[in-house]
C-alpha cells in the first residue's frame, strides 16, 4: 500500500487534539495515582484492623478488576445513581484510582526499606509523628521508589487508549475516527504509534533525570 503524505497532513490537526487529551489524562491520572497511592500506603500502617481491613479489601478489589470494567462502571453505572461526570474526568479518575493500588505497593516497599535506625533516631529526638513522616521517612522512601513510579507512568500512557471505550477522543480515538471517515488507516495509526514511542522515551529520560537529582 502506498504511503499518502496528504493523509498525514489532514490527520495532524486531529492528532494534536488527541495528543492534548492523552497528556491531560496521563498527567492528571499520574497525580491522582501518586497521591492516592500514598494515602492507601499510610492507611495500611494504621494500627487497627478497622482501617487496614477495608482499605486492603478495597485496593485488592480494584487491583484485580480490569481497568476497562472500571471505566464502564464509572461512566455507565454511576449516572444511574445520580453521579455524573464528563467522559474525560471519569477516565482520568479511573486511571488514577486503578494505578493507585499499584503505587501503594511501591510506597509500602519504599517505606519498609528505610533503615530501622532512622525510626529509632526520630524517636530518640522526640520528633512528633507527623514530622517523623514528613521530614525523615517519606523523603527517603520516595527517593527509593522513583524508578518504579516512573514505570507506572509509562504503563498509564499505554492504557490511555482504553478511554476511547467511554467516548474520550485521545490519540487512538482521533485516529480511529479519522480512519473510518476517510478510509485511510495506515497513516493515522502509524503516526500515533510513533507518538507513543516518542512520549514514552521522553518520559523515561525525564524520570531518569529526576532519579539522578534525587540521589545526589
Amino acid at each position: 500500500m502506498k504511503w499518502d503524505w496528504s493523509a498525514v497532513s489532514d490527520f495532524m490537526p486531529h492528532f494534536w487534539d488527541g495528543l492534548i487529551v492523552t497528556l491531560q489524562a496521563l498527567v492528571l491520572g499520574s497525580a491522582i495515582s501518586f497521591v492516592l497511592g500514598l494515602v492507601w500506603a499510610l492507611l495500611m500502617r494504621v494500627p487497627t484492623r478497622w482501617v487496614t481491613w477495608p482499605v486492603g479489601a478495597l485496593t485488592e478489589f480494584i487491583r484485580n478488576t480490569p481497568l476497562l470494567v472500571q471505566l464502564f462502571f464509572l461512566f455507565y453505572v454511576l449516572p444511574e445513581w445520580g453521579v455524573t461526570f464528563s467522559a474525560l474526568t471519569t477516565g482520568v479518575f479511573a486511571i488514577g484510582l486503578h494505578y493507585s493500588t499499584y503505587t501503594m505497593q511501591v510506597y509500602r516497599a519504599g517505606i519498609e526499606a528505610v533503615p530501622v535506625g532512622q525510626w529509632e533516631a526520630a524517636t530518640a529526638l522526640n520528633l512528633p509523628l507527623r514530622r517523623t513522616w514528613t521530614v525523615v521517612i517519606l523523603p527517603q522512601a520516595v527517593r527509593r521508589v522513583v524508578p518504579a513510579l516512573g514505570n507506572y507512568v509509562i504503563s498509564m500512557l499505554k492504557d490511555t487508549p482504553m478511554l476511547m471505550a467511554i467516548t474520550v477522543l485521545e490519540m487512538l480515538g482521533e485516529a480511529r475516527l479519522f480512519a473510518q471517515q476517510n478510509f485511510q488507516f495506515t497513516e493515522p495509526l502509524t503516526v500515533i504509534g510513533f507518538a507513543f514511542i516518542v512520549i514514552s522515551y521522553l518520559a523515561s529520560l525525564a524520570l531518569r533525570a529526576l532519579e539522578r537529582r534525587l540521589v545526589h
